[in-house]
């Protein structure tokens, strides 16, 4: 039998273990890596092509989302089953649009967890009931109506809302400039585009915004788990 391979990514090495011990204990799952930030789970997922990723979404260096789109771009063999404290309507919208293949609420039960993993290895969706119903209701009437989905004029780019992630967790221009690869100047660019498109000119109120939004977990200041060194 060919094990459904699933890699981890999750930045608590107590929730990595448990999601490793769970999916051990079923018969065709074979956890084959775990990563501890978004970053290292694009670079994994590129390396060893797992059947599934099972994103958490709050992530240090690179969040749930993007990590999601750049899989998605980059590994399209590699299915995303996201899971998240956060059952936000628009941020469940824009995951799916990442290609997400399933979302479920952290406190679901470890049953749907594996289904959800299962489904998503045949090319099939999977949604913790109390999201499900609104996401798919969205996009009935946007079908029925023979509208585009609405994308949201303020929408941040990929690049922007790795900019804003980075600036919430307390980075400088300089440091985001060496983490992205890209110049200062470009950053102060993104900056400003992400503090006109948000209405938001202060690093505090960035911060809240990002935190609130499920894109970081912690506040600047908050310690929390270091990412690895590559």
């Amino acid at each position: 039998m060919q094990k459904v391979t699933v890699l981890l990514a999750d930045d608590h090495t107590v929730v990595r273990q448990g999601l490793r011990a769970l999916l051990d204990a079923e018969e065709d799952m074979s956890v084959v890596g775990e990563a501890e930030n978004g970053r290292q789970a694009v670079q994994m997922a590129k390396r060893l092509q797992p059947d599934v990723v099972v994103m958490d979404i709050g992530m240090p260096s690179l969040n749930g989302l993007e990590a999601t789109r750049q899989i998605s771009k980059e590994s399209p063999k590699s299915k995303v089953v996201i899971l998240s404290c956060y059952s936000d309507d628009e941020y469940v919208q824009q995951l799916a649009e990442a290609g997400a293949t399933g979302y479920l609420i952290k406190q679901t039960a470890a049953h749907d967890l594996v289904m959800a993993i299962r489904e998503a290895k045949r090319g099939n969706a999977f949604f913790s009931a109390a999201i499900s119903k609104p996401l798919l209701e969205h996009y009935r009437r946007a079908f029925v109506s023979g509208e585009t989905v609405k994308k949201g004029g303020s929408r941040l780019t990929p690049r922007e809302m790795e900019v804003l992630q980075l600036i919430a967790e307390g980075h400088g221009n300089k440091q985001i400039a060496g983490v992205l690869f890209i110049s200062i100047k470009t950053v102060e660019k993104h900056r400003q585009q992400v503090m006109n498109k948000l209405e938001i000119h202060e690093v505090a109120g960035l911060t809240r915004y990002a935190v609130t939004k499920g894109i970081i977990e912690h506040p600047k200041g908050t310690p929390r788990q270091s990412p690895p060194k590559s």
